[in-house]
């Protein structure tokens, strides 16, 4: 519980910095509204360094349209992660029809994964929470898988590149800043800028997204957004921040007071949940909604697990149309389990889309 921190001679450092937060978070409540309505800003651009597509790698990067990757995550009734599973346990379809599976990479094989994070006003009033939690991320993940830290508010900046080094990623937690003014918190057209630094980066992908959902992005960007991630090959994690911003902690030796203005304001966030579960649900994902800072950690242990359990399949499209194509991927089991059985859940994307007729 959040202490005042004032003595009879004054404000001391501690205490000062305790009252800002105080007083800042009664002005948050007030102006949290205006983040909801994108119309009422002023737009803003700022130039982006895709410094991510630049990631300095052991051997070079190769994209082909003529693959299509699925990255799928198998558990069984128990919600225990399959591990023990080969390339002929798995069936791949698209439009209903079974493809070949041309290339296969288990569990074992390392993953990306980019951790984005919001830095605005509202996360600032954490005081870090979330960041030490998310040290429980990267201690959970193989020594070989790969992350990034990238943070966004009104556009995104990449804080370290892709590196086996969890110890830099962490270095980057400690010093990450935080954008203090009431601008724009562009969620969508930020999200979809790191998806375009993606698209060079081959093998399993993950975002780890830490938001309050928050989305000050147009209307267009965020249906442009989830239009693009029923098709995409990155799966997304997304864990609210908001826990401790709509319920936090009463004063001490006083009780808490419902307020019309709070009431109104968790209705916003309860559609700021909405965006999330879309934007993680669409690709396959999980969103994540603990509520007060002591659950973070349970949180990133368990999207630790799901980096690291992460198999990818890929297959050559059967069609150069240029049209969406639905996905499915089966489980057999290594007893003759019929494929679909019910012993597997499998999750993974939902559709694709197949590259365009060649021209001549």
């Amino acid at each position: 519980m959040r202490k005042d921190c004032i003595s009879t001679s004054g404000l001391n450092k501690r205490g000062m910095i305790s009252f800002r937060r105080q007083l800042f978070r009664v002005l948050y409540i007030f102006i949290f509204s205006s983040f909801l309505h994108p119309q009422q800003l002023i737009s803003q651009t700022l130039p982006i360094a895709p410094t991510l597509v630049d990631a300095q790698q052991s051997e070079p990067i190769r994209v082909s349209v003529d693959r299509v990757s699925v990255g799928v995550l198998v558990t069984d009734s128990s919600g225990k992660f399959a591990e023990d599973l080969h390339r002929d346990n798995f069936h791949i379809f698209d439009n209903g029809v079974e493809q070949p599976i041309t290339d296969f990479l288990d569990v074992e094989e390392p993953a990306q994964a980019l951790v984005l994070i919001e830095a605005g006003p509202a996360v600032y009033l954490l005081e870090g929470s979330h960041l030490r939690a998310a040290q429980e991320f990267l201690s959970g993940l193989s020594a070989d898988d790969r992350v990034a830290v990238v943070k966004y508010a009104d556009a995104p900046q990449g804080l370290v590149d892709f590196t086996a080094n969890k110890q830099s990623a962490a270095a980057a937690f400690d010093e990450l800043g935080f954008n203090l003014g009431f601008g724009s918190l562009n969620l969508s057209a930020s999200l979809s800028k790191v998806l375009d630094w993606l698209t060079s980066v081959r093998g399993k992908k993950t975002v780890v997204l830490l938001s309050t959902g928050v989305d000050t992005s147009s209307t267009k960007q965020i249906q442009d957004l989830l239009n693009r991630l029923q098709t995409s090959d990155v799966r997304i994690l997304a864990v609210s921040l908001t826990g401790d911003l709509r319920n936090p902690p009463p004063p001490a030796g006083k009780k808490k007071s419902p307020s019309p203005k709070v009431a109104f304001t968790s209705q916003q966030f309860a559609e700021a949940d909405t965006l999330l579960r879309q934007i993680a649900q669409t690709t396959g994902g999980q969103a994540y909604f603990p509520a007060n800072s002591s659950e973070l950690p349970a949180v990133f242990e368990h999207i630790a697990q799901i980096v690291r359990h992460e198999f990818s399949l890929a297959f050559v499209p059967p069609a150069r149309d240029g049209a969406i194509h639905t996905l499915g991927v089966r489980v057999k089991a290594e007893s003759g389990q019929p494929a679909g059985g019910s012993i597997y859940r499998v999750d993974c994307r939902r559709a694709y889309i197949a590259p365009p007729p060649a021209t001549n």
